[in-house]
């Protein structure tokens, strides 16, 4: 591992102008970046009971409001990269990687090379699993966001097939974390991955991926199965 001063800029790659109603998406990213100071302050929050039942109510009755307008027909671009073939698609709704997303951390990613990729990421206390550390879950969701994205590097839209993740040392919160991730070999369908993950210098998780190339066929089956899934709640 380098020095990390000598680490790439990561910029990401994704046009966000590339949907229309542009104006109501930067609302979206400015709320869920909202909701995600509220889970960061909350979580370590001693409030007293009656600020949070002010704060539940009005965020109940914001939660009521938005019912009244129609949900999404499809979602814009994609919801990870691993799935899309295409790292300049448009991922804003991503759990991992999705400004207009509250759940997101968010990470950064970029291309750093024709089959590598770097990322960044800070996690919050709303990530805490041991004390002052990231849960492993999150660690482990974190490096199938980022090797992902290098399996669409491949240009082949795929999805996990298997993911093992070696923890080395704590990952801490509140810290810069850095990824690095790459394409190991293709074999048909089957496009396999490694990355690492560092605070620092300091080595604090690897990861083995197995992603499976899939045809648009099988989305767009997805697709109609999750109209189906809406539809029942609406």
């Amino acid at each position: 591992m380098s020095d990390q001063t000598k680490r790439p800029e990561i910029i990401s790659p994704w046009d966000t102008t590339k949907d229309s109603n542009v104006d109501a998406w930067e609302q979206k990213r400015r709320l869920a970046a909202a909701m995600r100071l509220v889970m960061e302050r909350l979580v370590p929050s001693n409030a007293p009971a009656d600020q949070l039942q002010r704060a539940a109510e009005g965020l109940e009755r914001y939660a009521e409001a938005l019912k009244e307008h129609p949900r999404l027909k499809n979602i814009h671009g994609h919801p990870e990269s691993a799935i899309s073939g295409d790292v300049g698609a448009f991922f804003d709704q991503s759990p991992f990687i999705g400004l207009a997303n509250p759940l997101a951390p968010p990470i950064v990613i970029g291309k750093a090379g024709k089959h590598k990729a770097v990322a960044k990421v800070t996690f919050g206390s709303a990530y805490e699993g041991a004390p002052g550390c990231v849960h492993g879950g999150f660690v482990a969701g974190a490096f199938d966001e980022v090797l992902g994205y290098v399996n669409a590097l491949s240009g082949q839209g795929g999805m996990t097939g298997r993911l093992t993740i070696h923890f080395r040392s704590p990952t801490p919160l509140h810290t810069e974390l850095f990824f690095e991730a790459e394409i190991l070999r293709i074999e048909g369908r089957k496009i396999f991955t490694e990355g690492k993950l560092y605070a620092g210098e300091r080595l604090c998780a690897e990861a083995d991926g197995l992603f499976i190339s899939v045809g648009l066929e099988k989305f767009q089956e997805l697709l109609k199965q999750r109209e189906e899934l809406e539809k029942s709640r609406a």
